[in-house]
């Protein structure tokens, strides 16, 4: 099985196409091949798959490393987009591909870079069912109040704003994002953001992903933050500051989504027959 795996801000997949699986992408292989000591090792896989819709290149599937389907992942996104193109999937800059969440559109504007149309955030969704019109809740957790913004962006958001970087920085993620990713608030779990103005149009973030912990970087999570920040007055486009770099986000009026960034590959390898066979006796 031949793989590649690509990273953007730090947040790394493994990239296979389907046509090179010889079995079904289960939970349990799902997690043996994320895994840092046993398997490849990443924060995802995804996986291509060729499609007869018209202008559609090729359909992704997102999956964490707990062995569970995410509906979008914006940097997963920009992997795969940029994936596509150097692998001779399409030759053109601007195209479509399909997901779990909808389809999503990317425009290449570099050897490593490109811009990926989201589609709009929404601020009611089932993943908060009863939420606000306007997404603003708050909930209890790890014995603390936290008010927050729900924003709905092919997969949930729960963004919570902090007084300032010091802040930010002194948060023991580990410690309280399960506690607000499984709240009973949010029947389907959230991912989590916490972030804090810098500037009119900059905020810093930290992320905590559904299904994967405390992570260098997420677009979708710094799009809910940025989402949060400019329905609180900020400016768009947000420069969004993560651990592993930085992303720049797009609100609309009506908040429609472009997010640009980059991705690049790290390696790429083909599994060994070892592994193979461990992985056809997993279910």
């Amino acid at each position: 099985m031949n793989f590649e795996k690509w990273q953007a801000l730090g947040n790394d997949y493994v990239i296979v196409e389907d046509r090179e699986l010889p079995f079904e992408l289960t939970p349990a292989r799902i997690r043996k091949l994320c895994d840092r000591h046993f398997g490849i090792g990443s924060d995802g896989i995804l996986l291509l798959s060729q499609t007869d819709a018209p202008g559609v290149v090729a359909h992704l599937r997102i999956f964490n490393p707990d062995g569970g389907e995410a509906e979008l992942s914006g940097n997963g996104a920009r992997e795969a987009v940029l994936y596509l193109r150097r692998r001779g999937w399409t030759d053109v800059d601007t195209f479509s591909i399909t997901t779990v969440a909808g389809e999503v559109r990317p425009t290449i504007t570099g050897s490593s870079t490109c811009t990926v149309d989201m589609g709009r955030a929404r601020l009611q969704s089932d993943d908060y069912p009863g939420g606000a019109a306007d997404g603003i809740g708050e909930l209890h957790a790890n014995g603390d109040t936290w008010r927050f913004q729900h924003v709905k962006i092919g997969n949930p958001q729960c963004s919570i704003r902090v007084a300032d970087l010091a802040t930010l920085q002194g948060l023991e993620l580990p410690a309280i994002g399960p506690g607000i990713e499984r709240n009973e608030v949010f029947p389907n779990r959230t991912n989590v953001s916490w972030y804090t103005p810098l500037a009119p149009d900059t905020i810093r973030a930290r992320i905590f992903e559904r299904g994967v912990g405390e992570d260098l970087a997420s677009g979708t999570g710094a799009t809910g933050a940025a989402v949060a920040h400019v329905l609180a007055g900020g400016d768009s486009p947000v420069t969004v500051i993560l651990d592993g770099g930085e992303l720049s986000v797009e609100v609309g009026e009506d908040l429609h989504i472009n997010l640009t960034g980059w991705a690049v590959p790290v390696m790429r390898g083909t599994l060994a027959d070892e592994l193979l066979e461990e992985l056809r006796a997993t279910e």
